[in-house]
């Protein structure tokens, strides 16, 4: 291994994956990439080194790839499914024509690519209970599309040029650390914000809409162990089903009540978050995953829940 370089290091999970890398591999061997007007801060700009490296400009990408030696990108810049819908035209010059740029200059430095789809990729033709792995994917939104074109684009690099590209579909990402960035799945974060802070939780989604959701130590080692893992098993590539709980807001709004019994939730709902998350999968099936590389979640809703309130709490108290 010579040297990881994430782009978009300073997102959503782009900022948490840095830093979990960092302490895997060596502060020195994993490069925060940035754009302008979203420079590292704290422990992120001082842990190790941080290049500017903007998806829409290829020369950025191979400049630090060239710079610090990257064998490895992970390509985490993207607009999430509620942002892109309304600057369709953005998402796509981040999510594919960034991706192409990303890919050509993995192909000339032969990096391998991590670019993470997501449950966002299916749509209301999708069987909504146990989604196979392979199975119809025709989304209804802009961030869907740009997902499903990443996956077709991903494997295409590798069948025509070689490039080792790997992804699996993010469900729900739930995190104590950074904020919510514009998900439809972002109020299973919002709803223990609520909680710890002895409020009442307006959700978005209507009573009963179940969708996969996942905390973040697990989906940092989802992808992480994928990237490690030995190629000569992997069947798929682009993108595995991964998932660790399948929860609507009464099922998760119970888990917080069982420690915090006061906590109240009501129903205003959101019909542009309601109408994306309808057309999404209630419950995937990650068996290819479990198989083919070892996927397994460490969390599941009662895990995550005492300890999303117990992180939360130690935060807010400061």
């Amino acid at each position: 291994m010579n040297t990881i370089l994430i782009v978009g290091a300073t997102g959503q999970i782009g900022s948490e994956l840095t830093l979990e890398l960092r302490k895997r591999y060596g502060n020195n061997h994993v490069v925060a990439g940035y754009i302008k007007g979203a420079e590292p801060q704290g422990e992120l700009k001082e842990s190790g080194p941080c290049a500017l490296t903007d998806v829409t400009d290829a020369a950025s990408l191979a400049a630090a790839v060239k710079q610090y030696r990257v064998d490895t990108i992970y390509n985490m810049a993207a607009l999430l499914s509620v942002v892109a819908e309304s600057k369709p035209s953005l998402a796509w010059k981040i999510g594919i024509d960034g991706l192409w740029n990303v890919l050509e200059v993995a192909r000339e430095h032969r990096c391998a690519v991590f670019t993470p789809s997501s449950i966002g990729s299916f749509g209301p033709g999708t069987p909504r209970v146990e989604t196979p792995q392979d199975t119809l994917q025709r989304p209804l939104t802009m961030y869907g599309v740009t997902k499903v074109t990443t996956e077709l684009l991903s494997d295409y690099y590798f069948h025509k040029y070689g490039v080792d590209t790997r992804s699996v579909r993010f469900p729900g990402i739930i995190s104590n650390v950074t904020p919510p960035g514009g998900g439809t799945t972002d109020y299973a974060v919002d709803i223990y914000y609520a909680a710890v802070r002895g409020r009442r939780f307006a959700c978005p989604l209507r009573q009963g809409t179940f969708l996969d959701m996942m905390y973040m130590p697990d989906a940092l080692q989802a992808a992480i162990s994928l990237m490690e893992a030995d190629p000569s098993g992997l069947l798929h590539r682009n993108a595995f089903n991964v998932t660790a709980m399948s929860v609507a807001p009464e099922t998760i709004c119970a888990a917080i009540q069982k420690e915090i019994p006061a906590f109240e939730m009501s129903y205003e709902v959101d019909p542009l978050k309601q109408r994306i998350a309808d057309s999404w999968p209630d419950r995937l099936d990650d068996s290819c995953a479990r198989a083919q590389w070892g996927w397994h979640p460490t969390y599941d809703l009662p895990a995550m829940t005492t300890d999303m309130l117990s992180k939360l709490k130690l935060k807010l108290s400061h």
